[in-house]
């Protein structure tokens, strides 16, 4: 039935092997990069359209720590005086 030379060696057999294994690994990795990239939150949000008032820029700078309280209250009570006035 099988002549000589129509039969599959160990080395056919070793690559259909690996092939088939190479061929589920592509196919596991598509998906899990397609299901990645659906659920991926959104890089650009709505708060770079509506721009932040100068309270919360200052409140902001306080939360982080890059300024102290005595800073934060003063920048705050200088931004509601209103605009200086040149004499």
């Amino acid at each position: 039935m099988f002549w000589y030379g129509h039969d599959v060696s160990g080395w056919g057999w070793f690559a259909m092997s690996a092939s088939m294994i190479v061929f589920w690994a592509l196919i596991i990795a598509v998906g899990v990069l397609l299901l990645r990239a659906v659920n991926r939150p959104h890089e650009h949000t709505d708060t770079a359209a509506t721009p932040q008032t100068p309270e919360q820029i200052l409140a902001e700078r306080f939360a982080r720590g890059e300024i102290d309280e005595e800073e934060y209250r003063r920048r705050l009570n200088a931004l509601h005086a209103g605009p200086l006035t040149k004499p």
